[in-house]
């Protein structure tokens, strides 16, 4: 029940044919891959490495893939786990398991195992459907983890027949690719035996609009496991509002879409599988991001929609000037998860003819919260202004009841139909993160008078970096299992490429010379690439407070004054 509705002072500034708000969202995400197999059968709904697949395929395969998964045991509200990256399986699964009624619960693939069994120990699923290369790690979990079906993929049967060929070639480059797609595994259900069956009886209950869809879990200031629980009228909320704030894209139409963020992320996940979909767009797929794969692309089917981070745009507008190729077309690039250098916008600007916008997020809002109007009226250096149908207040960060004058720095609070109801088996998380209804968002923000947000600091001290999430005390756990190790801070410092990058200060033991590269490969053992500190600064001590907590933004400023030279 709404107790304040607070002035929307944004709506003014948006920009032309964008709603002041939405209708209520009904049905369930099953939904939109309906109705564009029922409006565009023949158009081509996913791309992988050039094959093809249309809207009436992918729906087909999404029945038989649900009457796989329940001849399994797949039931209504039993959470299922992906852990696969971007391929045309990982749309198939993602649907059939909401077509059962049943809750998606995404993963990184490029977890390390321990990360991995942390989530699965926190959402408890039993049925998989997982990419080749992970089977392993999910096979040797403990027996009380052990899966009741096991669903293995080979990413590269979604490939084109002379992509699979070449691939098989009895040359090194062929094999290192290969080795990079594919292992053989044992014990598992291929997922070719799940999509045999028959579909679906279209008697077969549907999910209600309010039930669970998505379990994605996002890092917490404890580095513990949090999964915001997102239903389907969350993400269905968030997809509409996407499509209402780019009403210059048409629906079908030649619509194109690149997935080059990884879906198993929440940004990837709501702009390149849900949105997409609900476009009738075609979704092309990439595994991972490179340039020159993107750039082939390009120069037959530029992207429509095209959402990315600053260091791919960045990547993408260097290899396009070095290899000739033209980004024109690209209509609408957005970008989100950390902070748009104004210097990266207007060269690719120039270059795509389009827009390059910044947005912001959080994986508790489906995920989009805010984005600059794709429109002249845009200004740089702000994550833009709220969507249609959501409602942002600033507040006093110690008392969130009260609204702080307008123009002031305030913590962001939010309501709106795309944000979470929760964490996943988490009451005392979820009554921590609202207030009277509203989400804390735990960014500190200034709103203009024309309704622009500006991020000007984090009360939660989790590092972004590359637009993934870092929780400085899960490095900091990792980094005090060295031997030599007695203490450790980890923050971020501005970096040019991701963001923000990860740094930490460490304490040793004096027990001999420390290998400071040694305690990097350590590190790696235990955490995912991305987590492990790009420097690490051996010190005496660290900064603490009365109660010996590390004051890690002392630690930050020290760093900053040391990296400058002050």
């Amino acid at each position: 029940m709404k107790t304040y509705d607070p002035p929307r002072p944004w709506i003014a500034s948006y920009a032309e044919g964008v709603p002041d708000d939405l209708e209520p969202v009904t049905g369930s995400l099953i939904d939109i891959v309906e109705a564009s197999a029922r409006d565009f059968p023949d158009a081509v709904a996913l791309q992988f490495f050039g094959r093809e697949t249309t809207y009436r395929a992918l729906l087909d395969q999404i029945e038989r893939a649900a009457a796989g998964l329940k001849a399994q045991g797949v039931s209504p509200g039993d959470p299922v786990a992906i852990v696969l990256p971007n391929c045309p399986q990982h749309i198939v699964a993602f649907y059939a398991i909401l077509r059962l009624g049943a809750v998606v619960v995404e993963h990184n693939p490029l977890y390390t195992p321990r990360e991995l069994r942390k989530q699965f120990e926190d959402h408890g699923a039993k049925h998989a459907i997982v990419w080749s290369k992970v089977v392993s790690t999910i096979q040797d979990f403990p027996a009380d983890l052990a899966m009741t079906s096991l669903v293995s993929i080979d990413v590269t049967k979604a490939m084109p027949f002379a992509t699979r060929l070449a691939l098989k070639l009895p040359v090194a480059k062929a094999r290192e690719s290969r080795a990079a797609l594919h292992e053989r595994v044992s014990g598992t259900i291929p997922w070719e035996q799940i999509v045999a069956f028959e579909p679906i009886s279209s008697s077969h209950a549907k999910p209600a609009t309010d039930d669970l869809a998505l379990i994605q879990y996002t890092s917490g200031t404890t580095g513990t496991p949090k999964g915001a629980s997102l239903t389907h009228r969350n993400l269905l909320s968030n997809a509409a509002q996407s499509r209402a704030w780019v009403p210059s894209i048409v629906r079908g139409n030649g619509c194109v879409v690149y997935a080059v963020l990884p879906m198993f992320h929440a940004y990837g996940l709501t702009l390149c599988l849900t949105f997409a979909m609900s476009m009738g767009a075609r979704l092309v797929l990439f595994p991972r991001f490179d340039p020159d794969m993107v750039l082939e692309v390009t120069k037959k089917h530029p992207a429509t929609f095209l959402p990315l981070v600053p260091p791919i745009a960045d990547r993408l507008l260097k290899s396009a000037k070095e290899k000739g190729v033209s980004l024109a077309g690209t209509q609408v690039a957005i970008s989100g998860a950390m902070a748009l250098p104004h210097e990266l916008v207007v060269p690719f600007e120039a270059a795509s003819e389009g827009y390059l916008v910044e947005g912001y997020g959080l994986s508790e809002s489906s995920p989009v919260l805010m984005a600059n109007p794709v429109a002249e009226n845009r200004v740089p250096g702000t994550v833009g202004l709220p969507l249609p149908g959501t409602e942002c207040r600033v507040v006093d960060p110690e008392n969130p009841t009260v609204d702080v004058p307008a123009g002031a720095r305030g913590e962001l609070i939010v309501r709106g139909p795309q944000v979470f109801g929760g964490y996943y088996g988490k009451p005392e998380e979820t009554e921590r993160v609202f207030t009277e209804g509203w989400f804390r968002t735990g960014d500190i923000v200034q709103i203009d008078e024309a309704g622009f947000v500006r991020i000007v600091d984090r009360i939660k001290e989790l590092i972004i970096t590359g637009g993934f999430n870092v929780a400085p005390t899960e490095v900091e756990n990792a980094l005090r299992q060295h031997p030599q190790v007695v203490d450790a801070a980890v923050v971020g410092l501005p970096s040019e490429h991701s963001g923000e990058e990860v740094v930490a200060a460490i304490v040793v033991d004096g027990a001999g010379e420390i290998d400071v590269e040694g305690v990097r490969e350590f590190a790696r053992s235990i955490l995912t690439p991305y987590k492990v500190p790009r420097r690490i600064y051996v010190v005496d001590e660290l900064p603490k407070s009365l109660i010996g907590k590390v004051l890690r933004r002392q630690v930050r400023d020290s760093l900053l004054s040391l990296n400058s030279g002050s």
